[in-house]
């Protein structure tokens, strides 16, 4: 068994809950409410600026030149195209690039972030990946899910992430990083293969908390 499908069946339940939360469920029928969308639309892109810190760092522990670029390669498509992208639809929702700018985390993406990046700066090349790939390879499986629903790429306002992320092109950069946690992970003890599927499911964990804040659109409990 390769490590990733080890790694796919650790956090199958999850998955599936993320499947069938109700912010996902919505946005395949339609009925999502556009304010919690909107409510994710800056929490994500608070988590993008941090997402691309882990691809920088994945350039730095890379030990071959094939891998540095490709993650070099990422860090540019983020920060200078999927970036500007996530502003474009903003605008769909009544979001200002100066709110984006301005916006503070919700708990949960300060939580979630940096995880991800104390693992990335202070594990392995395994590690950092072990971290990144719940979330590029879930949306992967939500958006191909949610495409197989009639009519849900034709959204007006869901359509265009449902179609982005069931694309060919974003699948291949989701096969790319599953790939290369099966490369890093040969050879590894049991108790390091172990570490990084610790890992794998506390970003998977993060991911259903990421859906969960959104739909409830949850801030800081206290009134500032």
């Amino acid at each position: 068994m390769k490590f990733s499908q080890r790694l796919y069946e650790k956090v199958l339940p999850i998955w599936e809950s993320n499947h069938n939360h109700p912010f996902v469920k919505g946005m395949g029928n339609g009925t999502l409410e556009k304010d919690k969308f909107r409510f994710y639309m800056i929490q994500d892109y608070l988590y993008l600026i941090e997402y691309a810190k882990v691809f920088a760092l994945g350039a730095v522990k890379a030990t071959d030149l094939h891998t540095m670029g490709r993650f070099a390669a990422l860090l540019n498509s983020t920060l200078n195209e999927e970036m500007e992208l996530h502003r474009q639809y903003a605008k769909k929702f009544g979001i200002t690039t100066e709110e984006l700018e301005e916006a503070k985390p919700s708990p949960t993406t300060l939580a979630y972030t940096h995880y991800m990046l104390h693992v990335s700066q202070n594990g392995t090349l395994a590690e950092l990946v072990s971290a990144l790939l719940p979330c590029m390879w879930s949306y992967w499986e939500i958006g191909k899910d949610l495409k197989k629903i009639e009519g849900a790429s034709e959204h007006e306002f869901y359509g265009e992430w449902i179609t982005m992320y069931a694309s060919d092109e974003f699948g291949q950069l989701a096969t790319w990083c599953i790939e290369l946690i099966d490369e890093l992970s040969e050879g590894k003890s049991e108790s390091e293969l172990v570490k990084l599927e610790e890992i794998f499911l506390n970003t998977t964990r993060f991911e259903y908390m990421f859906w969960d804040m959104a739909y409830k659109e949850t801030m800081w409990p206290t009134n500032e």
